[in-house]
């Protein structure tokens, strides 16, 4: 063998590097960030691995992929964290965990399709090395460009598959989210040793449940997807029909395996309306068993349509923190549901009105602190401009009638049934002025769509949410509650607890039972979001 090529299992031999040697390199940090505290107590007796590398060849390695700022201070910080030791390779060749992370990642490009992490020829080098034994030849200077290639390729898969690939606030997120520190996340993972993964992905709940439903749709993608369902606009089906068309939904839904019974008749039985029950709910429809062109049309959308949803909604929650306060009010607009969380678990849910397209419900976080009985309503001057000035002139009694009244600063609409704002509202302060509050159109309930507001949140149960809100509060019956929603003056009350709010945009999820929930895009969110990641 020539004397330039040497096996893994004899590199230490001539690969250690001498720590007084390191100690002499340090002085090459550019980084102007504060630099990361060098661990002098892993030494080769004390480290699982006896390689280490020169600090002068890691600067040459950064200047050569031309990383800098974050990039390069985050490639310097993890090995100075951990003072030089390799990562990725032990004396006798690859770490178990290098391997772990290598099945996680190229699941990870096949699940999301994401090509920008598929590094070619590392790809080709590295599957070959994980394919064969520690007899592999390999030169010094090639493991030390493997290794720190494949720290580099750590980085930027956290990024993608944990941050997210898309800057939030561009679509109007404006949910806070912690960063996710890329060095502590790499040490966390060696520290796992590449084991019980689940457990170390910093992801939250509701993409863990997602992601599994994206393999399952892929099987599906790549048994052939389902066939499109024949439908007619004005035909229905219920339970005792038989049709060919029932024929074919049960095959659908076989397929998607929300219909497990070995049935493939033309008859529509009590077996079958549990499914079709089950699956209108899933899409946020009426669950009365009537099989209808909407829910038909629901079923045709290819597979191959919702695996891109399914990818959309992956990436929003990766913005998601991956623990939520325990306590929290919970909106899901595309749902039209506002759920209230306490100590982790769904207590209630309540129907809400969004806002119209046009006045699109904006994305955010806050605390809610107030309840307010029998309020005003402040008019927006956008509002005033489109709506009140022309009513007024053409009916100059219009404010009498609609019991308002103009002020210094506007107009507003006192307290009464007829008030918009209905007989109580809640406040969580914030810039973009939504809040929830009752509303007198209480018929925009009985609908599964429903953005018809401004932009503020109308609530079906408005009297249930101040009785849980104000159940710290003994002052606060269910009298006192009543009468005070009932009142001619207006009543603010500070909750003696905050309870942190999310507004948020999901068009799919897993809930709490398991079921797999598809909403349509209300906002056209999903659109711009594809824009980024598919285009």
């Amino acid at each position: 063998m020539p004397m330039h090529i040497l096996r893994t299992s004899k590199y230490l031999q001539v690969f250690i590097i001498i720590i007084s040697a390191l100690t002499s390199c340090s002085g090459q940090q550019t980084n102007t960030n504060k630099i990361a505290e060098r661990d002098t107590t892993i030494t080769p007796a004390t480290a699982y691995s006896k390689l280490f590398l020169d600090s002068l060849k890691l600067e040459a390695f950064i200047k050569q992929e031309s990383a800098t700022g974050n990039a390069a201070s985050t490639i310097r910080d993890f090995y100075r964290n951990r003072n030089y030791q390799f990562a990725w390779f032990t004396e006798t060749g690859i770490a178990e965990h290098t391997k772990s992370f290598w099945s996680l990642h190229n699941n990870y490009i096949n699940d999301f399709g994401d090509t920008a992490l598929k590094n070619k020829h590392l790809h080709k080098e590295i599957s070959a090395f994980m394919q064969s034994d520690s007899t592999v030849a390999f030169t010094p200077v090639l493991l030390l460009q493997k290794e720190l290639q494949l720290t580099k390729h750590f980085f930027e898969y956290s990024k993608n598959a944990y941050s997210g690939k898309m800057d939030p606030s561009i679509l109007k997120w404006y949910i806070p989210r912690k960063r996710i520190n890329e060095v502590a996340l790499l040490d966390s993972f060696l520290s796992h040793a590449g084991k019980q993964l689940q457990d170390w992905e910093p992801l939250n709940i509701y993409y863990q449940r997602l992601k599994k439903e994206l393999v399952h749709y892929h099987e599906i993608e790549k048994a052939g997807g389902w066939k499109e369902i024949d439908a007619d606009k004005l035909k229905k089906y219920k339970q005792g029909d038989t049709a060919v068309a029932i024929k074919e939904i049960k095959l659908r839904l076989q397929t998607s395996n929300d219909y497990v019974i070995n049935d493939t008749t033309v008859f529509y039985t009590s077996d079958f309306i549990v499914a079709v029950k089950l699956k209108q709910r899933s899409f946020g429809m009426k669950e009365d068993g009537i099989i209808s062109y909407a829910f038909i049309k629901e079923l045709n959308v290819p597979v191959k349509e919702r695996i891109r949803q399914i990818l959309i909604n992956l990436e929003r929650m990766r913005w998601v923190p991956q623990q939520q306060e325990p306590n929290i009010i919970l909106v899901n607009i595309p749902e039209y549901r506002l759920h209230v969380f306490e100590a982790g678990k769904k207590i209630f849910s309540i129907d809400i009105v969004v806002g119209k397209e046009a006045n699109g419900t904006v994305i955010f976080s806050d605390q809610l602190k107030f309840v307010v009985f029998s309020p005003y309503w402040n008019i927006p001057a956008s509002i005033v401009q489109k709506e009140i000035l022309p009513a007024i002139k053409r009916n100059s009694n219009y404010l009498s009638k609609m019991n308002m009244e103009r002020t210094e600063n506007g107009f507003r609409q006192k307290p009464g049934g007829k008030n918009s704002l209905g007989k109580v509202k809640f406040i969580f302060p914030n810039s973009y002025n939504i809040y929830f509050h009752d509303t007198p159109s209480k018929s925009l309930f009985n609908q599964d769509k429903r953005a018809f507001s401004h932009g503020c949140i109308r609530l079906a149960e408005p009297q249930k949410l101040a009785a849980y809100l104000l159940r710290f509060q003994p002052e606060w019956t269910t009298k006192a509650i009543t009468d005070a929603m009932n009142s001619s003056k207006e009543n603010w009350v500070t909750l003696k607890k905050e309870v942190p709010v999310f507004v948020s945009y999901f068009t799919t999820w897993v809930d709490e039972e398991g079921l797999l929930n598809f909403r349509d895009d209300v906002y056209g969110h999903d659109k711009k979001l594809a824009k980024g990641l598919f285009e």
